[in-house]
């Protein structure tokens, strides 16, 4: 699941309490005969592949994740599913990001080189690059700007490159900074400079030998991003502040045009506890450049199509996002790949279960009278990107979308729930009376007569800190109008976005039980005579 709140308006939802009298379904003994493929074993199978290390959690534009593509295809073609992409199984999704892919650094007209003696990050590119010269540097110490100490006091910085040190030293009684604290404190640093109207910053960093690969290459990396008009008016307004990151050795050779080094104006400025801020004359040059790259990365879709004349052009899209967030390098311990097999692997592997159980049903003549859209989307950790293209580029007509049931961590159980007596038969259920009452009266029938789970509707909650809501590929469809069900176990802190997301924690057959409760569910939509009536405003309120 996405880490990252959407800021959209609030909602206002039906409870469960409004259906406190709901009565069961007649239980159709085909649904229940097909629901059997819906297993614990059949689950692990899935699961064990797409949540190995060898997928090296599966993140969006990476080998790993282009392997659980071609996993979730093949299975797909297996099962006999068409491919209705144009013949295909993939839907292309237009991923970029941007490198930088020309760094100049010239002292005094000599060269340095680049991720040896500097970097300049790729949050300082702008889309045309940048170039500047000078003829003088102003050293203003650690940038620090306080009552007591101030590295800045009486300069001009005004149209000037200032260099300081990237991290200030540490004082007695000082917590051990971490990375995000350095990161945040360097950042309120490079702020000041631009409110300043400086011409560029250099920051000596004297841990850049120290720096990992993957650290220089994260740096000079941009995020990925959706390729659409939004994305490149966001580009065309970007105005980043120029920064460039040097070594100590590179420090050094500008150092020397003032008689001076690293180590001695350090030792001056701590024992002195005065600012040592200098103007530095000296020759420099820079320039960069930043380069779009294409980056694969496809949602797979596997097509059933319905069996009635009539219904079978209106579609039920069964959805969960097989792709993870990767390595993490610098993790703590031994273990840096992040498996992410609840997130969402749980989901993925249920909506692998379903097709498996809706073309069994129809080999054996009592397939679905409307069509079904299983589609496993990318990007959702990026920012929803798979579901958003499917959005923008539909396959299928929206007007004949009938609804989507979105499957995103249904493999274990929260933090609220552990140790509960309901532990291992509740599932959290979000947004089902958002645009259509029948969809959420149906889900509690569907479930009464089914699953008989705890549908824990915390998540419709308004307050809801987490706005898990918005959180999941299901919210782009919602923002189409289409009926939405999302179903969550809640897991949020345990091992969430995390190594220890491991196929070992998972719970098969309450995952397989939660799988069931969206195929039953599928099963009636499908095969229902009336679509569910969108009569909600988007809010959880009536229509007027």
């Amino acid at each position: 699941m996405n880490k990252k709140f959407l800021t959209l308006g609030l909602v206002s939802l039906v409870t469960a309490s409004c259906f406190s009298q709901i009565k069961p379904l007649k239980p159709n003994p085909d649904a229940i005969r097909f629901s059997k493929a819906i297993n614990s074993e059949n689950a692990y199978k899935h699961l064990s592949v797409l949540a190995s290390d060898e997928y090296e959690g599966r993140e969006t534009g990476t080998k790993g994740a282009w392997m659980a593509a071609d996993y979730i295809r093949d299975y797909f073609q297996s099962l006999g599913l068409k491919a209705p992409v144009n013949g295909s199984y993939f839907q292309k999704i237009d991923l970029i990001n941007y490198t930088v892919n020309e760094s100049v650094l010239t002292i005094n007209g000599q060269p340095k080189q680049v991720n040896k003696d500097f970097l300049i990050p790729i949050t300082s590119v702008g889309p045309n690059g940048f170039i500047f010269n000078t003829d003088e540097i102003v050293f203003a110490g650690y940038g620090i700007n306080r009552e007591d100490y101030n590295d800045f006091e009486g300069l001009n910085l005004e149209g000037k490159v200032v260099m300081i040190f990237s991290a200030s030293p540490l004082t007695a009684g000082t917590e051990k900074p971490t990375p995000r604290s350095l990161a945040m404190a360097r950042q309120k640093k490079i702020s000041y400079l631009a409110q300043n109207k400086a011409k560029a910053v250099i920051l000596i960093d004297t841990d850049f030998d120290k720096l990992a690969d993957y650290s220089k290459t994260t740096a000079i990396t941009g995020r990925l991003m959706l390729k659409n008009k939004e994305t490149e008016i966001a580009l065309q307004k970007q105005n980043p502040f120029n920064v460039i990151t040097i070594s100590e050795a590179t420090a050094n050779d500008i150092f020397k045009a003032a008689g001076t080094s690293v180590q001695d104006i350090a030792k001056k400025i701590l024992e002195s506890k005065k600012p040592a801020s200098q103007t530095i004359n000296i020759s420099l040059s820079a320039s960069s450049r930043k380069k779009e790259n294409e980056v694969r990365g496809e949602n797979v879709l596997g097509f059933l199509e319905g069996s009635d004349p009539k219904l079978k052009k209106e579609i039920l899209i069964i959805t969960g996002h097989y792709d993870h967030i990767g390595i993490t390098p610098d993790a703590v311990g031994t273990d840096k790949i992040n498996n992410g097999a609840d997130d969402d692997g749980s989901g993925t592997t249920g909506v692998l279960l379903m097709a498996k159980a809706f073309v069994n049903a129809k080999k054996a003549g009592k397939g679905p009278k409307r069509s079904i859209l299983f589609m496993t989307v990318v990007g959702e950790e990026k920012g929803l990107f798979g579901s958003e293209w499917y959005s923008e580029h539909p396959v299928f007509p929206v007007e004949n979308t009938i609804a989507d049931l979105n499957t995103d961590m249904i493999g274990r159980t929260g933090e609220e729930y552990l140790g509960k007596p309901d532990s291992a038969n509740y599932i959290y259920s979000v947004g089902s009376n958002m645009l259509s009452s029948e969809l959420g009266k149906l889900s509690e029938q569907v479930n009464a007569t089914y699953t008989k789970m705890k549908l824990d509707y915390k998540y419709d909650d308004p307050k809801d800190p987490e706005r898990i809501y918005y959180r999941s590929d299901h919210y782009n469809f919602a923002k189409l109008g289409i009926p939405i069900i999302f179903y969550y176990d809640g897991m949020l802190q345990q091992d969430y976005h995390r190594p220890g997301d491991e196929v070992s924690k998972i719970n098969f057959p309450l995952l397989s039980k939660r799988a069931k409760l969206t195929y039953f569910t599928a099963w009636e939509l499908a095969n229902r005579p009336k679509r569910p009536a969108v009569d909600m405003d988007g809010k959880g309120n009536l229509k007027k």
